[in-house]
């Protein structure tokens, strides 16, 4: 049976900023609830070894911190629901929103954190070894590449910036690339075509990455073939980049909040606001630049802190009319 739920505070989505919204939301006694959507842990669910975020000197597994952030999270008093909003209603407050479930989510502020996901090239091979030398963020993973030779494949402004980013770790990089020609912006075209340390594969297409399985998953190679010729090739590599883009989930949010043209979740300058007031925007679902676990936790921290001091400024001005009153 369908149950309405009431809240000074709504959080969509359970990753890093997801996650950190809920910590400061709940210590403020805003009493959040959190629905977890398809993915609860967002991208770092596929992602093996942690080494960036700050606080473990030791690698992490990347699931082990999410359940650790979703811990922390419902001991200082935030209420977990594995549920999926599916449709919002920002046109006024207090605003609605309604889960698969049929479950109605009634808030005062919104905090929408429900992520981005790397676009993937939908191979079986690929999700076979995501996370066990298969990538899709090459700050993220780079490092554990440390000379050796590996692939990105695409040919816009993301894949070069991951392949030149990437010569700072691998012995070789290179980049696949279906077309004869690059898409990107023609300074880091020339980056590209004249770092010694990258090769370019043109016209071609990944059929299959191929590997070991013990003791460990391991890619050991990747099997292309030339969209003009036909003809295939197998490359040796340690580990694949899809550098093909990232679509942000913000579907069911258009027509309610303002987005630019990738769909990304516009705010105000230095902050997580949105064009509605008191609802707010962390992580990647707003930003196609870091897509860090450490930079979504920052504006899941800002977003709560913005929706106390939002709700805190509501308070005061009911005060000051009752005492008019």
């Amino acid at each position: 049976m369908a149950t309405t739920h009431t809240t000074k505070t709504l959080i969509i989505g359970a990753g890093p900023a997801g996650y950190t919204a809920a910590i400061y939301a709940a210590r403020a006694n805003m009493k959040p609830i959190l629905v977890q959507g398809m993915q609860p842990g967002g991208q770092l669910t596929i992602t093996s070894d942690v080494e960036n975020y700050p606080g473990f000197a030791d690698a992490v597994q990347g699931p082990w911190l999410m359940e650790q952030m979703s811990a922390q999270a419902e001991r200082v008093g935030t209420q977990n629901i594995f549920d999926t909003i599916a449709s919002v209603d920002f046109s006024k407050r207090p605003f609605v929103c309604k889960a698969d479930s049929g479950d109605v989510f009634i808030a005062d502020t919104v905090i929408i954190a429900t992520g981005a996901q790397a676009r993937w090239l939908g191979l079986d091979s690929e999700k076979k070894f995501q996370g066990f030398g298969v990538s899709g963020c090459a700050t993220c993973d780079g490092f554990f590449f440390k000379n050796k030779e590996i692939a990105v494949v695409g040919g816009g402004n993301t894949a070069m910036e991951e392949a030149l980013y990437l010569t700072h770790h691998a012995s070789k990089v290179t980049l696949i690339h279906r077309r004869d020609s690059f898409r990107g912006e023609k300074i880091m075209q020339d980056r590209v075509m004249n770092h010694p340390k990258i090769t370019v594969v043109w016209d071609s297409v990944v059929e299959e990455i191929v590997g070991d399985e013990t003791p460990v998953l391991s890619v050991t190679g990747v099997r292309i073939r030339n969209v003009k010729t036909n003809a295939e090739t197998t490359l040796p590599i340690s580990g694949l980049f899809t550098a093909i883009g990232h679509d942000p989930a913000t579907k069911i949010f258009k027509g309610q909040v303002d987005c630019d043209a990738e769909g990304y979740i516009l705010t105000k300058p230095d902050s997580t606001a949105t064009n509605i007031e008191g609802v707010y925007a962390a992580g990647d679902v707003k930003d196609k630049i870091f897509r860090q676990a450490v930079t979504a936790a920052g504006m899941g921290c800002m977003a709560a802190l913005e929706a106390e001091k939002f709700l805190a400024a509501l308070e005061d001005s009911a005060h000051v009319l009752k005492a008019a009153s």
